[in-house]
């Protein structure tokens, strides 16, 4: 965990940029000694981001599968897929 006091974002505001760039984690920032903000890189929001939406999407199968919804067997998707690339 990377964790810096509140005053380095206004004094090293590069070096923590390259700090979440090079790391791709989050660094920490702190104001009189507890937690306040965390900064982070773009991309590394952005992956943050579609893993989360993956993550929902996950869920709400798993969901569906376990209150007895309509699920394809591997044959059946295995099907499916091969159509769609011959058409492709």
């Amino acid at each position: 965990m990377l964790i810096k006091p509140s005053t380095a974002l206004r004094n090293e505001y590069n070096a923590i940029s390259d700090l979440c760039k090079q790391k791709q984690q989050p660094v920490y920032l702190t104001k009189n000694g507890e937690g306040d903000l965390v900064v982070m890189s773009i991309p590394a929001y952005q992956f943050r981001e579609e893993m989360l939406n993956l993550r929902e999407i996950l869920l709400g199968v798993e969901a569906d599968r376990l209150s007895g919804a309509k699920t394809d067997s591997i044959d059946e998707v295995d099907t499916r897929l091969r159509g769609l690339i011959d058409e492709a």
